[in-house]
């Protein structure tokens, strides 16, 4: 993915592939030295999938492993609808 594709994620809307809202692509993780995206952080999150877990949070880091396509809209696989529970483990939430 080159410079002007990763500037076209910005302002995306995301949703599983089953069709559940997830939020808005507001910025991108990159790794520099392997040149390449390794997450998405998003905002305008669906407070429903994330609960108390974004309390206070500006938004939550969806790892690009994730990510299914992109088009229009950014599809993520549903392991995003199978978080644990607040208190195992986190490591979405940025």
């Amino acid at each position: 993915m080159d410079s002007q594709e990763i500037t076209t994620l910005v302002g995306r809307e995301v949703y599983t592939n089953n069709g559940v809202y997830v939020g808005e692509v507001e910025d991108v993780r990159l790794d520099l030295d392997g040149e390449r995206v390794t997450g998405l952080a998003l905002h305008r999150v669906n407070e429903e999938l994330f609960d108390d877990r974004v309390a206070g949070a500006r938004g939550v880091m969806l790892p690009y492993r994730w990510v299914m396509a992109v088009g229009d809209v950014v599809l993520v696989n549903d392991a995003v609808e199978r978080l644990p529970s607040a208190g195992e483990d986190e490591e979405v939430i940025a």
